[in-house]
């Protein structure tokens, strides 16, 4: 099946008005490479390297594995023997990859093994998708390349579709710029007991980090200058992301869960809207940008095929089902959203964030959800997206002002959304929410000018990994929010992580926070538990 990308007219014409030379440049790689649907194997990298002359470990960025099916979890590897240089320190051809699966972590009684090729087109990425696996069980599975053999990953399928399973435990993370601080709550994730991860979009940072990582202030390591400069390219894409996933409780924590994706901004570039760039870039040169961050976003992660971009357009909303207890709608509020209101930042509410033509899901990722809702027959229906879904005004009064880059820069997008969810019967919504590098808990009002109004649901907001340094349980602005909004509930400014139990009749949600970032090491606590009866949404205490 052809099919054309939206983007790719565009792509072309970038590619006539750069001229070759100047677009290898922006694109770091030929437009062959990055910007057209052929698949690896034909012409220029038919040739295969022998694995047996790799001579250092190729497994320096570990393991992952994602978007579990009841039969089903792909799994993720990347063949970098020297990952802080172009090309992983890998040849130019394919090399075979063989996987196992197995019932045990020694390896005795597999259930499932393979072959497949790591191509240089993908960076010698491998996307495993083993079929005929059990239901709601634990594998353990890794790769072997020559004499190589990788770090073991866990990993867990999801119940059968028609299962009814007592109860479902994830984790919501987000927002982990390396250069703002160790990745020390992932650590404390990878020893959790949870099923699965739901990440929520800006998994690497586009700005430099300098030679002592930024605040981590490295001693005992120098980081290439390759690191110092902004990711425009798809080498520099590729880059950043070796240099995050050589982070060791980041691969830990990939290692002990499935993970489920979708993406923010930075992974392109702060603040985009669709083909919109922060800069004003003129369209088609921002749209080879997004290409590069696109293709190096899906070769690190463990997505699987139709997840993968073709040109500088992936459709990355999809569906994930955990039997009858939960159907989890993951967005992408980036992609297709209209550009930001009053030109970005805070700002009143007026005639231009109240157009109702608005969007920050596009028409079909919205039609798509709310024929989901109809559809569904899960007890919980939750909804993992980017940017804040609730209302946060930042101020008492009526002089306050509204974050355009939020759904509250796109009100009539929300409305569309609440009165789908309502006209669907979904009575349990969850919104699972990260961005803005704090904890927040709200009530979903169907009116939130009306305190009084009912709720509709209810949003967990999940604090950064490392964004924003050490932080605090309570930012300056914190008795202002509670005054503002009061159907915020709790809000704290540490870094951490999110675990939201969910049973037959309750959503539990425990904020777990770390003291600081900027030094290793640090314990991590639960600061405030909460919990929303099924049949009955509203947030009390735990």
């Amino acid at each position: 099946m052809t099919h054309h990308a939206p983007h790719e007219q565009e792509i072309r014409a970038a590619a006539a008005h750069f001229g070759r030379r100047r677009f290898l440049t922006v694109t770091g790689a030929a437009a062959a490479l990055a910007f057209t649907t052929n698949l690896p194997g034909g012409g220029a990298f038919a040739a295969e390297a022998d694995p047996r002359k790799i001579t250092e470990n190729p497994f320096t960025l570990g393991v992952a594995s994602g978007d579990p099916q009841p039969g089903s979890v792909v799994l993720w590897t990347r063949l970098a023997p020297r990952p802080y240089e172009p090309g992983g320190g890998m040849p130019d051809a394919r090399v075979a990859v063989r996987w196992e699966v197995a019932y045990d972590e020694r390896f005795t009684r597999l259930a499932g093994q393979g072959r497949a090729d790591a191509h240089p087109e993908f960076n010698h990425s491998v996307h495993i998708e083993p079929t005929g696996l059990a239901p709601d069980r634990v594998y353990h599975y890794r790769f072997r390349a020559g004499s190589w053999i990788s770090p073991a990953g866990r990993t867990r399928t999801a119940p059968a579709r028609s299962a009814r399973p007592a109860a479902l435990k994830l984790a919501a993370v987000s927002c982990q710029a390396y250069h703002d601080g160790y990745f020390t709550a992932y650590k404390h994730l990878a020893e959790e007991d949870l099923d699965v991860v739901f990440h929520l979009g800006d998994y690497l940072y586009e700005y430099p980090v300098d030679a002592a990582g930024g605040a981590r202030r490295y001693t005992d390591r120098t980081l290439p200058a390759v690191f110092h400069r902004e990711t425009v390219t798809l080498e520099d894409y590729r880059l950043r992301y070796a240099l995050y996933k050589s982070d060791p409780d980041l691969r830990a924590a990939h290692a002990a869960h499935p993970f489920v994706v979708t993406w923010d901004d930075h992974e392109v570039e702060n603040n985009y809207a669709s083909d919109i760039s922060e800069d004003n870039l003129p369209r088609e040169a921002f749209l080879v940008r997004r290409a590069a961050a696109y293709r190096a976003y899906w070769e690190n992660q463990p997505l699987r095929r139709p997840q993968r971009p073709d040109g500088a357009d992936a459709r990355l909303y999809r569906r994930v089902q955990y039997g009858q207890l939960a159907q989890f709608d993951i967005l992408d509020t980036r992609q297709y959203r209209s550009d930001q209101a009053y030109g970005d930042g805070w700002h009143a509410p007026g005639p231009e964030s109240l157009d109702p033509a608005r969007t920050l899901t596009g028409a079909a990722q919205e039609r798509w959800l709310i024929d989901g809702w109809r559809q569904s027959s899960a007890r919980w229906n939750v909804l993992p997206q980017q940017v804040t879904f609730s209302e946060r005004r930042n101020a008492t009064g009526p002089g306050y002002q509204l974050s355009m880059d939020a759904w509250d820069g796109y009100a009539a997008s929300r409305d569309r959304v609440l009165a789908g969810a309502e006209s669907a019967g979904v009575d349990n919504l969850v919104v699972l929410t990260g961005d803005v590098h704090v904890h927040y808990a709200f009530d979903i009002k169907k009116d939130f000018k009306d305190p009084g109004s009912r709720t509709a649901g209810v949003e967990f907001v999940t604090t950064s990994i490392a964004s924003g340094k050490d932080g605090a349980d309570k930012p300056a602005n914190w008795d202002t929010y509670l005054a503002a909004n009061p159907h915020l509930k709790f809000y704290n400014g540490r870094r951490g992580y999110v675990t939201v139990t969910l049973d037959q009749d309750t959503a539990r949600a425990d904020y777990r926070t770390v003291s600081a970032v900027t030094t290793p090491g640090a314990p991590v606590r639960t600061a405030a538990s909460f919990v929303s009866e099924a049949g009955d949404p509203g947030l009390k205490p735990a």
